[in-house]
C-alpha cells in the first residue's frame, strides 16, 4: 500500500469541531491571519452557496471478499463542479499535490471555454494558510462570469486592487509587482512555476531557455528567508479581473474572525477579542 506523500495532512477534509471551545479574535491584516485551519470549510461553503455540486473521488485497493471497513484507501479528493460544468474546484491536499513555496497545494480551481473540451483553459492553486476569504472572493467572481475563460482587463486591475488598500508598487517593477506596507506579502506578475496547468500551448513548446507566458503569483513570507505562510499561483490564462477579486479581498483592511493564529505572524497581527 502506498504511503501518503504528506502524512501530516488529513486524508479527509478537516471539520470545524476541531476549533470549538477556543477563544475567537478579530484579526488583521488578513493576509497574515492564516486560514484558521478551516480552508476546506470556508471554500466549500462558498461553492455550495454558488450552487456547485460536489462528489468525493476515492481510490484504493480491495481484495476479494474483503469487508468494506477494511478497504485500503490510497488517495482521495473532493471535486466541486458548477452547474454549467465549465468550472470546477478540487480539494487535492490528500492526493499528492505539488509544492508552491515549499507548501503543498490544497485547492485547485480550473475553468474551460466550452463543454466540448475536456482540458482546462486555466487553473489557479492555493496552499494551506491562504485566507479563505480571498479564495472565496476569487470564486464569487468566477461564479458571476458567464464565460469563465474569456480575458477581461489587464494587469493594472490587480495592482489597483491592492494599492487601493494601501499596498505599495515595487520601485523596480511598478507594473508587475506590489507588496504590503510591512513587506511580508507580495503579488507578482511573471513566469509561472513548473506544473502550473494552462490552456496556452506555448507553455509546452517553448525552449528551455525562453520564458513562458506570465501569470500572477502571491505569497506571504513573514520574515526574510523564513518559510512562507502561504502561496497562490494563477496560470497565464486566468482572467485578470478574477485575480483582482482575490487581490482585493486578500489586501482588504477589514478584520477577519480567527480562532487559530499562525505562530509565525502572531506578533504582527492586531487582535481584538470577539464576543
Amino acid at each position: 500500500m502506498e504511503a501518503l506523500l504528506y502524512p501530516e495532512f488529513p486524508l479527509e477534509p478537516p471539520t470545524q469541531s476541531a476549533s470549538s471551545g477556543i477563544q475567537a479574535f478579530w484579526a488583521g491584516p488578513r493576509y497574515l491571519a492564516g486560514d484558521d485551519g478551516l480552508l476546506y470549510e470556508m471554500v466549500a461553503e462558498t461553492l455550495t452557496g454558488l450552487g456547485w455540486a460536489n462528489l468525493a473521488i476515492v481510490r484504493g485497493r480491495r481484495e476479494p471478499d474483503e469487508a468494506p471497513e477494511e478497504r485500503q484507501v490510497l488517495r482521495s479528493t473532493v471535486l466541486h463542479v458548477s452547474p454549467d460544468t465549465l468550472r470546477w474546484a478540487q480539494w487535492v491536499l490528500a492526493d499528492e499535490p505539488f509544492l508552491l513555496g515549499e507548501l503543498p497545494v490544497a485547492w485547485q480551481v480550473s475553468a474551460r471555454a466550452d463543454t466540448d473540451s475536456p482540458l482546462a483553459t486555466w487553473s489557479a492553486y492555493f496552499t494551506p494558510g491562504v485566507p479563505g476569504e480571498a479564495v472565496a472572493g476569487f470564486l464569487v467572481g468566477l461564479g458571476d462570469r458567464a464565460q469563465p475563460a474569456v480575458p477581461l482587463g489587464g494587469s493594472e486591475l490587480v495592482l489597483d486592487a491592492v494599492t487601493s488598500n494601501g499596498w505599495l508598487r515595487d520601485i523596480d517593477q511598478p507594473h508587475a509587482m506590489a507588496t504590503d506596507p510591512m513587506f511580508t506579502t507580495c503579488m507578482s506578475l511573471g513566469e509561472v512555476p513548473p506544473l502550473i496547468q494552462d490552456g496556452d500551448p506555448r507553455a509546452l513548446t517553448l525552449p528551455a531557455d525562453e520564458a513562458g507566458p506570465a501569470g500572477w503569483q502571491a505569497w506571504a513570507e513573514p520574515a526574510l528567508g523564513a518559510p512562507c505562510l502561504w502561496a497562490a499561483s494563477f496560470s497565464a490564462g486566468v482572467p485578470q479581473d478574477l485575480v483582482a477579486a482575490f487581490a482585493a479581498s486578500l489586501s482588504s483592511t477589514a478584520p477577519v474572525l480567527r480562532r487559530v493564529l499562525p505562530e509565525s505572524t502572531r506578533d504582527r497581527l492586531l487582535l481584538a477579542p470577539a464576543s
